[in-house]
Order: C-alpha cells, then sequence, then structure tokens
C-alpha cells in the first residue's frame, strides 16, 4: 500500500517516523518550506524518502505530482494549509486525518483549546476519512482521555493527545489493511464548530465566574495565552490554579504576591498564578514579573 504522507512540526516528524518503523511504503512526503517542515524533510532524506514542498497545497503541480505517485491512502498528519478536494480524490483507498476531540464535537483548528474553556471533562481523537467539510468525513476509530482540572491545552496535547495520536494513526493502517476499518457517519445533530482560538477570544472578563475564568486560562494555555490590561500594560497569565473558595474582594484585585505565585481575586474563587507575561518580553515567574512590574496588593486587573 502506497502512503502519502503530508504534515509539519514534530507530529508530522514521529508520524512518519512511526510509519517508517512499522514498514510502510511511503510514496512521497509533503511539508511545508520554512521550520514547520524541516524535522519532518530530514527524518524523509535520511530513510531516503521523496520529499515535496510546494508553496501551497493547492499549486497546480502538486496534483500532477500526486498522480505520478499513485497513493493508494494520503494520511494528513498535523496540516493547517488547504487540501483541494481534487487530491482527497487521487488516493484510490482514501484520504484520512488526525483530529484531537471526539468528533462531531469542537470541528475546527482549535478542538483541544475549546474543549478546556467550555469545562469538558472528557476529550480525546478522531482519526476520519476526509471529505469535503471540515472535519465532517466518516470516523474510522476515536480515543477517549478525561480532561483534569489541571489540565492545560498544552498538557492534554503534549503528553496526552499526541503520543495517543501517533498510535492511532498506526492502528488506522493496520484496520485500513486489513480491511477492517469503518466509515462511520458523524451525527450531525451533535456537531459543534468553533473557529480557531486567537487572541480576540483569550481576553477575561473578571466580572465571570471563577471556573469560567480559570477554563479561559488553562485552555489559552500555552496560546494564545488569555490576557488582561494593568493600567496601559497588556498581561498574559499561564500556570494557574484555582481554589473556589474566596474573600468578599473585587474579582481582578490581587490579594497576595510571592515569588512563586501571584493570587488574584475572583468572583467565587481565588486564582494561583506561576507564570506571566507583559507586553514584551518573556514569560516570567510572579515575583520576578512583580518585581518588574512593581506591581502591590490592591492593585486591580482590567
Amino acid at each position: 500500500m502506497r502512503i502519502i504522507v503530508c504534515g509539519q512540526g514534530p507530529f508530522g516528524e514521529k508520524a512518519l517516523e512511526a510509519l517508517i518503523r512499522n514498514g510502510e511504503e511511503i510514496a512521497g512526503i509533503f511539508c511545508p518550506k520554512d521550520k514547520r517542515g524541516d524535522a519532518m524533510k530530514a527524518l524523509a532524506q535520511k530513510s531516503g524518502l521523496a520529499v515535496f514542498q510546494p508553496d501551497h497545497m493547492k499549486d497546480a503541480g502538486v496534483h500532477q505530482t500526486f498522480l505520478e505517485l499513485g497513493p493508494d491512502l494520503v494520511i494528513l498528519a498535523f496540516v493547517t494549509d488547504i487540501i483541494p478536494y481534487s487530491l482527497i480524490e487521487i488516493p484510490s483507498i482514501g484520504t484520512i486525518c488526525y483530529h484531537p476531540s471526539l468528533l462531531p464535537k469542537h470541528r475546527g483548528a482549535s478542538g483541544i483549546n475549546w474543549a478546556v474553556i467550555q469545562g469538558d471533562t472528557r476529550t480525546g481523537l478522531t482519526i476520519l476519512w476526509v471529505d469535503r467539510g471540515i472535519d465532517t468525513g466518516p470516523i474510522l476509530l476515536q480515543k477517549e482521555i478525561d480532561i483534569e482540572p489541571i489540565d492545560t491545552t498544552g498538557s492534554l496535547y503534549f503528553n496526552k493527545l499526541f503520543p495517543m495520536g501517533i498510535d492511532a494513526i498506526i492502528e488506522a493502517v493496520e484496520l485500513i489493511k486489513s480491511g477492517k476499518a469503518p466509515k462511520i457517519p458523524q451525527d450531525e445533530s451533535l456537531a459543534t464548530y468553533e473557529p480557531p482560538c486567537g487572541y480576540k477570544h483569550a481576553g477575561i472578563d473578571w466580572s465571570r465566574p471563577a471556573t469560567e475564568i480559570y477554563n479561559l486560562i488553562r485552555g489559552c494555555d500555552p496560546q494564545p495565552g488569555a490576557h488582561s490590561t494593568l493600567g496601559d500594560q497588556k498581561v498574559q497569565f499561564y500556570q494557574a490554579s484555582l481554589t473556589e473558595t474566596g474573600e468578599e474582594i473585587p474579582p481582578g484585585q490581587i490579594i497576595d504576591i510571592n515569588e512563586e505565585e501571584m493570587v488574584i481575586a475572583l468572583q467565587g474563587g481565588t486564582l494561583k498564578v506561576g507564570r506571566i507575561k507583559g507586553d514584551k518580553g518573556q514569560k516570567l515567574n510572579a515575583g520576578e514579573f512583580a518585581r518588574e512590574m512593581d506591581l502591590k496588593v490592591g492593585m486591580r486587573f482590567g
């Protein structure tokens, strides 16, 4: 079975590595020209595989290259470029894609972020057959995990959904080779779609309940970073924890500062923040940031 692998970053590299280790016949790999494709390209070249780095997957030459490579299967292992449907139709078996949510819930580019922001307690990954829609194709397989109260988007992805995703791609390939890969239609009545989680979605409204603010901060950690203001300075918060008890103090007010954390009053709780970032510079420990900004107990964000 001839396979084309399209991907980028560490996930694309590890997916390709697993497929090579599994003895799959890789017809070629497609990855970006910039640093996102560097690791995948290096592995492919080391393994004697054909590497293609078009400006865009919709470029006319890509279609011809796909035809010449003659794939039975195409695997999308973390692709942010738009894949034209004309390419999806070329492989004789089909095109499969890794998506980090339990489809049909949380379709779109930021499935992990929105699961955490919306307070979900379960999430997972889906390997789906690609069709014309955005994450709408039939399901090949799914894996579920718990979202722990301390999980962030970063911890869910790197500690759980990334390694599980690599294993799931290999499992999917094995099912396809055995002729036992299902195509389970998604239940459209359960479908949700959210936009890419960006800076405009990450602003903190301190009047909201404590759990909502906490979920927003951990859902935007490490990207795009939940943010507020202090004077004319924009401030982003990371490594947060929540205590669901607190005194009658205006939400957003700093109630304690030490080297390891800053404690901020919330409506129905208190927030402890370990890392903070201002308009410029790097993320700093709470104490270091407070000294740099001359923050005092009693000051109020927002």
